[in-house]
């Protein structure tokens, strides 16, 4: 099976990364409705209860599947599902520090894509966001 192509999802794609702030800054941000317009989009405002309907300034619809406060969304996104996850990362090591020694690792995943192109336009997507998200909180 050709990698990113899964058997009951579609074609998926994950991009992670390690940021230099506390989870709670993190999910603080993500949440918030200028972390969400980054990642879904302009205009999306997220009602925390699963089955809330949402609607993009772009005209995407979608649904939230999941929401559990500090840990991770999970939202229907036109005909695609998109979670956004934190974990908290182990303490930081010289090479990569943060201020108070907490990190987060930060995760963007899509599934149910259309195709192997589909997949690789969003992985530019979402790593896109993770550093439009990583210069805000930078910036905070």
């Amino acid at each position: 099976m050709p990698t990113g192509l899964t058997k009951d999802a579609g074609w998926q794609i994950g991009v992670s990364r390690t940021l230099p702030h506390p989870p709670t800054a993190v999910w603080d941000f993500i949440s918030s409705p200028e972390g969400i317009a980054l990642w879904l989009g302009p205009g999306a405002d997220l009602t925390p209860e699963r089955g809330a309907p949402y609607r993009t300034a772009a005209g995407v619809t979608g649904e939230v599947r999941g929401y559990r406060p500090g840990d991770r969304i999970r939202v229907t996104h036109g005909t695609t599902t998109v979670q956004v996850a934190l974990t908290p990362a182990t303490p930081a090591t010289p090479a990569t520090p943060a201020a108070d020694g907490a990190r987060t690792i930060l995760r963007f995943h899509q599934e149910r894509l259309a195709s192997a192109e589909e997949r690789e336009q969003q992985r530019a997507h979402w790593q896109g966001v993770m550093d439009r998200v990583a210069a805000a909180l930078d910036r905070r």
